[in-house]
């Protein structure tokens, strides 16, 4: 009973974490639709050409709530694509809570930041460059359609109606992803990423993609524990997105564009995660 107890406190927890994000997004979004017009749709789309560096930057703050913001304003099409990746990339959850209880070197902890923040910047204005930084039409009022939740009858209670809807999603994936970790352990895990070389900055890539702070909490740790390498560390964290890969698949009606997001983050993380270890470069994190 204990046990369960546990996991229900800490997925709950987890969930909650966004929830104010999650609400600031949505009545955002809410205002944009029905008070803005056409002079404020046209300020973002101009504010989108620095979307990733602003995107990045927000990304470094340790939590998950601006991926989830940034999820919800993606599916809302105010930001562009590269801002989205930005923000995903340099979103770092529990990173930096574990590596300050565990002692780890202020030069140490911005190095890492640094790279995360070079890699977000890289990576967002490189797609925003190739997607000439399109961003559509807001589309709120399909957003309301689909979720029927009576806008007409106020922008508090529609952002309220959204937030409870998608916090509901994020609270039983957390709760089941929760459950899921602790019957697998930080051994099990640091086993399967240490199997083999390479093979253990794609598992760390692939594990940082789980949208639960269990993940990122677990890449730290065994990154302090000299567990796993540099590279792989830095893969773990570069795909780590959060609570936001999930607000995004349940918000963004497009799932072929979801999954090219989700391939992007995947293959970036493993493709700098190689390198830094290829290259020797994973040494500057011991400096």
């Amino acid at each position: 009973m204990e046990h369960v107890l546990h996991i229900l406190a800490h997925g709950t927890l987890d969930s909650l974490k966004i929830l104010p994000f999650l609400f600031i997004t949505y009545l955002l979004m809410e205002l944009l639709e029905h008070k803005a017009g056409d002079r404020v749709q046209r300020a973002i789309s101009h504010a989108g050409k620095a979307g990733p560096a602003i995107g990045g930057a927000l990304g470094l703050v340790p939590q998950c709530g601006f991926s989830a913001m940034a999820a919800g304003l993606y599916a809302g099409h105010i930001i562009t694509p590269g801002t989205l990746l930005a923000v995903f990339l340099s979103t770092s959850d529990e990173m930096l809570p574990v590596f300050l209880g565990e002692g780890i070197a202020p030069a140490r902890i911005f190095t890492v930041l640094g790279l995360k923040l070079g890699c977000a910047l890289l990576v967002g204005f490189a797609a925003d460059l190739l997607l000439r930084g399109r961003i559509r039409n807001i589309h709120i009022s399909q957003l309301c359609e689909d979720e029927h939740c009576h806008c007409e009858k106020g922008v508090f209670r529609s952002a309220i109606h959204h937030t409870l809807h998608i916090f509901l999603f994020v609270l039983i994936v957390n709760l089941l992803l929760t459950g899921a970790f602790e019957l697998i352990g930080e051994q099990r895990i640091a086993a399967a990423m240490n199997s083999v070389p390479v093979l253990g900055t794609v598992a760390a890539a692939v594990i940082g993609l789980i949208p639960n702070c269990a993940a990122s909490v677990a890449i730290a740790t065994l990154w302090t524990h000299g567990v796993i390498s540099g590279g792989a560390m830095l893969s773990g964290l570069l795909t780590g997105a959060g609570a936001g890969l999930l607000v995004l698949f349940r918000t963004n009606k497009h799932l072929k564009e979801n999954l090219l997001l989700l391939a992007t983050l995947l293959g970036v993380g493993i493709f700098f995660g190689c390198l830094l270890d290829l290259t020797g470069l994973a040494a500057l994190m011991n400096l």
